[in-house]
């Protein structure tokens, strides 16, 4: 037998306390079932990641995925989801292709710029509206505030009859997050990469809603679309075939291969967050932990969070030192302690903990342990 056959799978993985915001981390329960499975899965000799996508066994695996996932956030019949490439931010285009012009009219659609990533959606937007596409729209935009808070809805300016209304729910860099979805007419469009399955979610108020699945859905490689079916068989000429939400949907989602194993993974998820009793449950444990950090930030003028309080981030928590030299050796620190991925985005500066919903209350309170004591030595 080789080495990796006669591996204990019953040793205690070493796992660490792991804040990344991206690829992030992942429920232990769901690698060790990934494990038992990766090269013998359900008895068929081979492994997920070798199976056609269009075997009935690979079949199955994506439509449990899917039921799983539209028990837990209640997706209504008249919306399809679609497990596709690309990530989140081809969605930036996929977009506005298939709803700023449908071929009837040129359409006029409105973005609320919040951060780092409804910027980047904004802007590439932009590009098919300077080819003729449509007109994009910027209803408000925080950016002069250095985006700590969301623009006052009187400031807004709205277009009369828009296409879409595009916004992000919660800006992974930034830290800020909307928990209502704006009250707009035009079909609302929301990018939910990070904060999708954290709580629930009234899917029926959504025209779109899409997420990467690195962050709290599963491994980089996957993003997951829900669209109501008023939406799809829209899109411009210009839109290219994989990109066009009809193909997709006609096609479950396998126009062309799938990122198979990632789809298994996030069904994987998707079973793990029902086991610990669905989104409500994971809202309140995601709120104590949110509510943890923020204490132990707000405590002390060692750390400082400038996010607007009423829009504070449950999911991703940056955070400053009082003294900025000390942020190497804060890292330095936290690593030897077991605490990764304290860095904070290079256009932000400081810390950021990601507290997605694989992070454990534990996880959360060796941080918060490490950060008193570090004040504590270092004031």
């Amino acid at each position: 037998m080789t080495d990796a056959q006669t591996l204990n799978t019953n040793q205690k993985p070493h796992r660490l306390h792991n804040f990344c915001a991206g690829p992030a981390s992942l429920p232990t329960e769901v690698l060790l079932k990934a494990q038992a499975e990766m090269l013998d899965w359900h008895g068929k000799g081979v492994s997920v990641m070798e199976m056609s996508h269009r075997s009935k066994d690979y079949v199955e695996v994506a439509q449990q995925a899917e039921q799983s996932l539209r028990r837990l956030m209640d997706i209504p019949d008249n919306y399809k989801v679609l497990f596709l490439q690309g990530g989140a931010t081809l969605q930036f285009s996929a977009i506005p292709l298939n709803l700023l012009d449908d071929g009837q009219q040129q359409g006029v659609a409105d973005y609320l710029t919040t951060g780092a990533w409804s910027t980047k959606a904004i802007k590439e937007a932009k590009r098919y509206a300077d080819l003729g596409l449509g007109q994009i729209n910027e209803v408000a935009t925080s950016k002069a505030g250095n985006f700590i808070t969301v623009p006052p809805v009187s400031e807004w300016q709205m277009s009369e009859s828009a296409q879409y209304f595009h916004y992000c729910a919660n800006e992974t860099i930034h830290g800020v997050q909307m928990f209502e979805p704006p009250q707009v007419d035009a079909p609302l469009i929301a990018d939910m990469s990070s904060c999708i399955l954290s709580e629930p979610v009234d899917v029926s108020k959504f025209g779109l809603i899409y997420a990467g699945a690195q962050k709290n859905i599963g491994p980089a490689g996957l993003v997951i679309v829900i669209v109501r079916d008023d939406l799809i068989g829209k899109a411009s000429a210009w839109c290219p075939s994989l990109l066009d939400y009809a193909n997709q949907a006609n096609k479950d989602s396998m126009l062309n291969t799938p990122a198979t194993y990632s789809w298994y993974l996030a069904g994987l998820v998707f079973e793990w967050l029902e086991a610990q009793g669905g989104l409500e449950a994971m809202a309140k444990l995601n709120r104590q932990k949110a509510e943890l950090l923020y204490k132990t930030i707000d405590s002390t003028d060692f750390y400082h969070n400038n996010v607007d309080p009423q829009y504070r981030s449950i999911m991703n928590v940056p955070f400053t030192l009082k003294d900025a030299s000390l942020d190497a050796q804060f890292l330095a620190e936290a690593e030897q302690a077991g605490l990764l991925n304290l860095k904070g985005h290079r256009d932000v500066g400081g810390m950021r903990a990601s507290i997605y919903n694989a992070v454990s209350l534990e996880s959360v309170q060796a941080l918060c342990d490490f950060m008193s004591e570090f004040a504590h030595n270092n004031s």
